[in-house]
């Protein structure tokens, strides 16, 4: 099955945590401040909603999947825009194969 070019439909923004140093040197992650990576086009696809009770709190979790065209520089822990909508990327999924997509693994948390 080859990539449907139409079925992109969606601009999104991907985005990788600002790198900070510690006092030694070291990178640590700013997850406060974000720097773009890319604009793809994309396929955004909800796989379930989740309701769970956690501290006493009723928190909803959206499983989603982005398809992007096939790139190298997408790992877990950036994040994907679309809108006011944020999604944490848990994993890439790379079409080895014939190198013409990449899914995106989400979670959307409200």
């Amino acid at each position: 099955m080859t990539l449907d070019a139409g079925s992109l439909n969606r601009r999104i923004t991907i985005q990788k945590p600002r790198q900070m140093q510690d006092e030694w040197g070291s990178p640590i992650p700013d997850s406060e401040n974000w720097v773009e990576v890319a604009k793809p086009w994309a396929s955004i696809k909800n796989l379930s909603g989740l309701g769970a009770i956690k501290a006493d709190a009723q928190a909803s979790v959206v499983k989603t999947s982005i398809r992007i065209r096939y790139r190298t520089d997408i790992t877990a822990g950036m994040r994907a825009l679309h809108g006011a909508t944020v999604y944490d990327i848990n994993a890439v999924l790379p079409d080895e194969a014939r190198r013409e997509h990449v899914d995106l693994v989400c979670e959307v948390k409200k």
